[in-house]
């Protein structure tokens, strides 16, 4: 190789190693940000209901995203792992939301706390078959007979829709309703 084309490379060399013009990246990250925000608050919107926490979780997927941004990925590329910080940052954030707060005892006590109420008797436990023999008698017979074959019998919903005479449809409709007055006659016979 001759000595220019040595030159050549070398300052082709140089140049790549550079790192990209301020003004570029800045542009080549607004862009990133007014492609994507719309679809990642979206996203968020859907898995957190709530519009201020969507956009608290959005600015912070492009806040860690710009710290960590590869250049060399393409826009596809880039958009499936925006939806992956997106992802991670909402487990994040319910984790940290429903993070039990533990206490100590003492802290408890000095608080004010007295500790278990004495009373007479402990309550009575019901054994499981006597409380579900006693949520089934009171159930109509429709509802009585979805829920013994769906969960004593262990059918299927086809198999519960045969032998019931009825569409696959109704039955889980009928299961539906079967476990919401189910649970209501439960709370009932406490």
């Amino acid at each position: 190789m001759t000595l220019r084309k040595a030159r050549i490379t070398e300052n082709n060399q140089m140049r790549a190693d550079k790192p990209p013009e301020p003004e570029r990246d800045s542009d080549r990250l607004q862009r990133l940000y007014e492609d994507n925000l719309h679809v990642i608050y979206r996203f968020i919107y859907s898995k957190v209901g709530n519009r201020e926490e969507a956009e608290d979780l959005t600015s912070q997927v492009f806040i860690k995203a710009v710290r960590t941004i590869d250049s060399a990925r393409g826009a596809a590329s880039i958009q499936s792992w925006l939806f992956q910080v997106a992802r991670t940052t909402i487990a994040d954030h319910w984790r940290s939301f429903y993070q039990l707060r533990a206490h100590s005892l003492d802290d408890l006590l000095e608080a004010g706390w007295e500790g278990p109420a004495e009373s007479g008797a402990p309550p009575r436990i019901e054994p499981p078959n006597d409380r579900v023999n006693r949520i089934l008698e009171r159930l109509p017979d429709h509802y009585r007979d979805v829920l013994i074959c769906r969960f004593l019998q262990n059918l299927s919903i086809k198999e519960t829709a045969l032998r019931m005479g009825l569409s696959e449809a109704n039955v889980k409709v009928l299961q539906f309703r079967a476990l919401k007055k189910a649970g209501r006659l439960d709370l009932e016979g406490l």
